[in-house]
């Protein structure tokens, strides 16, 4: 019966996460992402829509709204993120530029927050989705601020390439990260997505890396010398913050 039950909860989260954010999809995409057979799968999208985990709409499914209700309880939702919006709006209000906060998953890097104007560049992030570590300046600054094994734990996995532009070789990556760490500043140029350039620094607490700033920038206007300053700036008063609720916390 504990198998039984492990079995389903794997398949619930596997099928969970075959969706991305604001898209529906039909029974048989949801099939081709996760590779359950059909019958499988028809089972666990009913069950999980009885949940209000999914809602359907015609032959189509959704992520629904119960998802969203439990992820705002999650305590990286109230504290990290409540303390960074201030950072990040003043962040945005300098630069008028695709603002992002995330934080590390293993090899991703999930997005925290995210603040852009009605004429930003569609960049490939969202609140809630993740891309690879390796790929983004967050990644790279929040492996920068990591203990060793961390990194080479990372940089023992294949590589994922996002555009022509993503660094594969991992003694390549490995320099960089040395580089941000000397500097305190990350960046990419079309490593996650052509077009798009972006610079970030880490927020640590304790000296631990909790979470990175960054500001994202279309090629054309990407120019780190004048972005770094700010982006470094706004990570260390947000990591100020965040030490400081923590030893109130503790005493």
């Amino acid at each position: 019966m504990e198998r039984d039950s492990s079995s389903l909860l794997e398949r619930s989260a596997l099928v969970l996460d075959s969706f991305p954010g604001g898209t529906a999809l039909s029974l048989a995409e949801v099939c081709a992402r996760t590779g359950l057979p059909r019958s499988t799968t028809h089972r666990v999208l009913v069950s999980l829509t009885n949940l209000g985990w999914l809602t359907r709409t015609g032959n189509k499914f959704e992520l629904g709204m119960a998802l969203f209700e439990l992820g705002e309880r999650v305590a990286i939702k109230h504290s990290l993120r409540s303390a960074a919006l201030p950072f990040m709006q003043d962040l945005f209000a300098v630069t008028e530029q695709t603002v992002h906060l995330a934080v590390r998953d293993r090899f991703d890097a999930i997005y925290v927050e995210k603040i852009h104007g009605r004429s930003a560049m569609p960049f490939p992030s969202h609140t809630g989705g993740r891309l690879p570590l390796t790929c983004t300046a967050v990644g790279k600054a929040l492996l920068a601020s990591e203990d060793p094994d961390v990194v080479a734990e990372v940089l023992a996995q294949p590589l994922r390439r996002c555009t022509p532009n993503s660094i594969t070789d991992p003694k390549r990556l490995a320099l960089e990260i040395d580089s941000v760490r000397r500097t305190g500043v990350a960046s990419e140029r079309e490593e996650s997505a052509i077009g798009g350039c972006c610079v970030a620094a880490p927020v640590t607490m304790a000296g631990k890396p909790v979470a990175a700033l960054s500001v994202s920038v279309p090629k054309a206007q990407f120019r780190p010398e004048l972005l770094a300053p700010a982006v470094r700036t706004a990570a260390l008063s947000l990591s100020r913050v965040l030490s400081r609720g923590s030893t109130a916390r503790e005493s």
